[in-house]
């Protein structure tokens, strides 16, 4: 008994889809490596240049001023085939961490709540439009505009009446509008993920809608609002041009956000560059300035990763 012609015959348009699949196989390999290029190039340099820089002291200690006294010393342990004594980054990463910390706590419960209302009861009426469109404005506004914005309503005209003039708190107000957008339009996102089914069931079993939203809405978005949140943190942590007009600048270590100036590693790395060609230990401190801030991006991310895992190992079981 023989086989019918038709299963012996390939289907019309079979060669045609398998090249196709085989082009576009090659063509995402090769838009992955073209990406990875620059990527690995990047934080490959960051890493070469700025391990050298990393030591306890640098890590721990404030940060001295470069002047032509440092830039002499620079110039001989160069001739001697030794490394310049350097300083420490330490307000750096503390005014780094508060900042952005502190815009954490303004910016996430905000943005979860304005999510929340978007999608489970403003829905498709007028003021929930208008929200949305400028959610989707504020994400395309640049951050020198959000910083000069920050700077003409609360350093210079409610600062200076409320003695904040610069300080950590402009910095985490400039930051907090950046990072805002981002966590409404995630957590309206993740919320659309959530099945029907689960809210028509809680409404089933006598739950108000306010308990729905709180106790099987959110929790089964949690992942995915948490993910967003950390992503728009490590987004701001990196961020330059808004905190140089509103923070200042020390070179000690500053606790209090609401007085004072106070520094960020971003803001470091960028007046450094400024003195990149001239002062050795200038650039030596950028690129160790420049590697711990993509430790700190880079843990965050890792953080994001390791929640969204645990809810979903959660969720499975």
């Amino acid at each position: 008994m023989t086989a019918p012609t038709s299963l012996l015959t390939p289907r019309r348009g079979t060669t045609g889809r398998h090249v196709r699949n085989r082009v576009a196989t090659v063509g995402i390999w090769l838009a992955l490596f073209i990406v990875l290029v620059p990527l690995v190039a990047v934080i490959g340099s960051v890493i070469v240049k700025g391990a050298s820089s990393l030591s306890g002291n640098f890590l721990t200690q404030d940060i001295n001023k470069i002047t032509n006294g440092q830039k002499l010393a620079d110039a001989f342990a160069k001739v001697a085939g030794k490394q310049s004594t350097q300083d420490g980054i330490k307000p750096a990463i503390v005014g780094t961490l508060l900042i952005t910390g502190f815009a954490t706590l303004m910016a996430v419960p905000l943005g979860i709540l304005g999510g929340v209302y978007l999608n489970e009861y403003g829905g498709k009426n007028h003021f929930a439009r208008v929200l949305r469109f400028l959610t989707e404005v504020m994400t395309g506004v640049p951050s020198i505009v959000m910083g000069l914005f920050i700077f003409s309503i609360v350093v210079v005209k409610t600062g200076f009446s409320l003695g904040w003039n610069v300080s950590g708190f402009a910095g985490s107000l400039a930051l907090g509008c950046l990072m805002l957008p981002v966590v409404i339009r995630a957590t309206e996102e993740m919320l659309k993920l959530v099945p029907n089914e689960l809210r028509e069931a809680s409404y089933a079993l006598g739950a108000r809608k306010s308990k729905t939203i709180v106790s099987v809405v959110l929790p089964a978005a949690a992942a995915g609002i948490v993910s967003g949140a950390l992503l728009a943190v490590a987004r701001a942590a990196g961020e330059t041009a808004p905190l140089v007009f509103v923070i200042g600048i020390t070179r000690t270590t500053n606790t209090n956000i609401f007085s004072g100036g106070n520094v960020a590693l971003s803001t470091e790395i960028f007046r450094n560059a400024l003195s990149y060609g001239s002062y050795a230990a200038a650039r030596n401190r950028a690129w160790g300035e420049a590697l711990v801030l993509i430790v700190i991006a880079l843990t965050f991310t890792l953080l994001a990763r390791l929640v969204t895992a645990m809810f979903t190992r959660r969720r499975a079981a």
